[in-house]
């Protein structure tokens, strides 16, 4: 039997809401407009070394309202948001957007999504699960994670934490075409870092889980052990020496090299040229080991939706086939920037999957034969213009596919260019990062700065 919700409106209400918004932007002049009108709540806590840390309870609306005086290509656009759900506060944050929308610019490429690339078809993704815990019962769950790891080893001397979070939100979406929708969400978390410590050497790691279903969140037990194990093995570290060689990224850090990918090839990187991979359309950006997909319609998926944040259909496509770019992630405004179409994209993407090669991760140590395991990466070292990789870093080196020690205070460096090239595989250890899904990826060659 469905667990009911908390909601204090009903998605009917809602849409009275976002009907009541369109009214207030047509009365006073828009030419177009879009809102949304959305409400959330939520429980999350925070316990470290057992005592309580944080308990925050959450319960949140808005109404957010863009409108648009004059037609493409002469549009200006003004935007506004209020948690007031009042008539009143309805009719002075329409006036507020049109304010705006009077006093800034034109841009010949603004305005609303076109309204034949609406979605109309709204299937049930399945994508709301409440978990109402008590306060007692999240508590509880955040310790026994935390109490998993300890029992492992009198190494694991400390704890940055371990975090429960329940949250679930609705929306409901209106635009001046008449495209009127919206579904409640929920999305839950267990996460847990600790920290190992050996003849004054400390070492941490951590671990979380997240899913839509409370019953797909990791079991609190199994991820506190996970999580304290990551931690020991890392225990004993060592410095390597400056050299080149091959480089296995760890599953949970391959998704973001496709993060990075995805930013590359993002409208608003692509329209302001500031990205290595400009006009690269039907060429070769990875190597022919590569495919991915965008599967927007996955049952629970994180990421899963019908349509973006402007009402544009999603839709399941293959962005890059054997390591040809087949597609770009682009939202109405950056599509018209390029004279292109919207991909159902403003927002960001929906569910990346990147097939495995059929090797696990033992396979992958294997095929790695030697070189580096990246584990963690640390700073921000991406330059988006030129394709420049240099990453704080560490991991495990490896030798014979085995691993040998554990290394630290290393950067890996190369050129994205001949990094997505240079993939040799990709494991079939797939693990779930966000909107992105992504096995271990073994690169042939990077520099590594060590000692």
């Amino acid at each position: 039997m469905p667990v009911p919700s908390r909601f204090t409106h009903s998605q009917e209400q809602l849409s009275e809401l976002a009907q009541a918004v369109c009214d207030a932007a047509r009365r006073l002049g828009a030419t177009a407009w879009e809102c949304e009108v959305s409400e959330g709540y939520g429980l999350s806590v925070s316990v470290r070394k057992g005592a309580v840390d944080t308990i925050e309870h959450n319960r949140d609306k808005g109404i957010g309202v863009t409108v648009y005086s004059g037609e493409r290509p002469q549009a200006r656009r003004g935007h506004a948001s209020t948690s007031d759900f009042s008539p009143q506060a309805i009719t002075q944050t329409v006036e507020a957007a049109m304010a705006i929308a009077r006093r800034t610019a034109i841009d010949d490429c603004a305005g609303p999504a076109d309204a034949a690339s609406l979605a109309t078809a709204f299937p049930d993704l399945d994508l709301f699960h409440p978990w109402h815990l008590s306060t007692e019962e999240a508590i509880a769950v955040a310790r026994r994670a935390e109490r998993a790891a300890f029992a492992l080893s009198p190494k694991i001397r400390n704890s940055e934490g371990a975090m429960l979070s329940a949250q679930h939100s609705q929306f409901v979406m209106a635009t001046s075409a008449g495209f009127l929708h919206g579904f409640p969400t929920s999305r839950h978390t267990l996460s847990l870092s600790v920290i190992a410590e050996e003849r004054g050497a400390m070492q941490r790691d951590d671990w979380y889980s997240a899913s839509r279903v409370p019953e797909r969140v990791a079991d609190p037990v199994a991820l506190g052990r996970y999580a304290g194990e990551r931690a020991l093995a890392r225990l004993g570290a060592r410095k390597i020496a400056t050299c080149k060689a091959p480089v296995l990224f760890e599953a949970p850090v391959a998704t973001s090299l496709i993060g990075t990918f995805v930013s590359a090839v993002s409208g608003s990187n692509l329209y302001r040229k500031t990205s290595f991979l400009v006009d690269a359309l039907g060429q070769s950006v990875f190597s022919p080991v590569v495919s991915i997909e965008e599967r927007p319609y996955e049952a629970c998926g994180l990421a899963s939706s019908p349509y973006d944040e402007e009402g544009v259909a999603t839709q399941e496509r293959t962005v890059v086939r054997d390591g040809i770019l087949q597609g770009y992630f682009l939202g109405s405004y950056s599509a018209r920037k390029l004279g292109l179409r919207s991909t159902g994209s403003a927002g960001g993407n929906h569910n990346l999957v990147v097939p495995g090669g059929g090797a696990d991760f033992r396979a992958m140590l294997k095929a790695l034969h030697r070189g580096l395991l990246v584990t963690d990466l640390l700073g921000h070292g991406v330059n988006l213009v030129t394709g420049d990789y240099s990453q704080g870093a560490a991991g495990y080196w490896v030798e014979g596919g085995e691993i040998a020690y554990p290394v630290e205070e290393i950067t890996i460096a190369g050129n994205l260019r001949d990094m997505f090239r240079g993939i040799v595989a990709v494991g079939s250890d797939a693990i779930v990062r966000g909107s992105r899904r992504c096995g271990s990826i073994l690169i042939d060659q990077m520099t590594i700065a060590g000692a």
